[in-house]
Parts: C-alpha cells; structure tokens; sequence
C-alpha cells in the first residue's frame, strides 16, 4: 500500500507539473508539419487538447483504482495501463506544443474529480472496478474515433498519435473484460457517458 502510494503521488506530480515520460517514440513524429489555417490549427489544438485532458484523467482513474484493488495481479495490469497511458499524455502534450497552444487550465480539477471516481469504482470490487475500465475504455475509443473524423485531413501527426491511442485503449480494455469485469448498469453507463461529454466540451476550450 505504501509502495503504490508513492507510485501514485509521483505519478500525480509528473501528471499535473507536465512532465509525463514516454518510452515510445511520439507516433507520426518523422512525418512532416503541414500547413495548416488558424481555424484548422485551433481546432486541431481543441481535439489534442481534450485528449491530453482525457489522459490526465486516465492518470487519476488507474492510479486511484490500483490503490484500492484488493487483487495485487489487477493493480499490476492497472499499473502497466497506467505508464502506457502516461506515454499518451506526453505525446499529447508535445503535439499542443507543436500546434502553440496548452493543455487545460483545469487540470488539477479533473485529475481530482477522476481520482475520486477511481476509489469509488474500486471499493466496489475488482469485478466493478474492472467493469468501469472496460466502459471507459470504450467510451474513448468513440470520441477517438469521432476525432479522426473531424482532424484537418492535413494533419497526419496528429493522427497517427489518436490512432495509437485507440489502440491502445482497446487492449486496456480487453484487458480487463478478460480478467473479469462485470457488465455496468446503462444508468451508471449513462451517467459516465454525460460527465465524459460535459468534460469534453469545456477541455475542448479551457
């Protein structure tokens, strides 16, 4: 418990003082920067903007829930969700960069708010904790596909950085379904789907 405490604080500080870390290369960064219009710039910047936002959660989420799992295997795999979806926070956070502009000035809110839904999830068992992942996982895999679809079609080093992510999240997600996860009520489902859209419209300009 100790131990994933101060995994957890470390991970929170790299998380909110912007300092993630990523062992992969950024995907698409030997691709060429194309032009781009300030419109398609600013909306391609809004897109990576509530990505990294989302991460930032992702953060909180698995930190949260592999403190209170009471299976040391599950907090593992929670554990190794967690670095990988730090390397999405660092590519995300690089590509704002390159797009000039920043992350969300709400940061530490949403880390809060998502650290809070983690405990939540994870004293309600590993099978409900596991079940959580497996909707979140698969709620951000739509809004990933949905911004494939509305990035400027010019910019493929944007892309090809949501294309890993989804795939990635999809094996998070298989993840936990086959260790177990119990299927979440659609009211709970409902209400997961309503915070994530209300925390997408604000990220996507604050």
């Amino acid at each position: 418990m100790i131990d994933q405490l101060i995994i957890g604080f470390d991970r929170a500080l790299r998380t909110l003082a912007g300092h993630p870390a990523s062992a992969r290369p950024t995907p698409g960064a030997g691709l060429p920067e194309a032009p781009l219009s300030d419109s398609e710039r600013r909306h391609a910047a809004g897109l990576m903007r509530v990505n990294h936002t989302g991460e930032v959660c992702a953060q909180a989420l698995y930190s949260a829930q592999a403190l209170v799992s009471r299976d040391r295997a599950i907090a593992a795999d929670f554990a190794q969700a967690a670095r990988e979806e730090e390397e999405h926070l660092a590519w995300t956070q690089a590509r704002l960069a390159e797009l000039d502009d920043r992350t969300s000035l709400l940061n530490p809110l949403w880390y809060a708010g998502s650290f809070a839904i983690g405990v939540a999830a994870g004293l309600a068992g590993d099978r409900v904790n596991l079940g959580f992942v497996v909707e979140t996982e698969r709620q951000v895999e739509d809004h990933l596909s949905g911004h494939l679809e509305q990035l400027p079609a010019a910019d493929q080093k944007s892309r090809a950085i949501v294309l890993q992510m989804k795939d990635d999240e999809a094996r998070h997600g298989a993840m936990a379904e086959a260790a177990g996860a119990a299927p979440l009520p659609f009211p709970v489902r409902r209400l997961m789907r309503v915070a994530a859209d209300v925390m997408r419209t604000v990220a996507y300009r604050v």
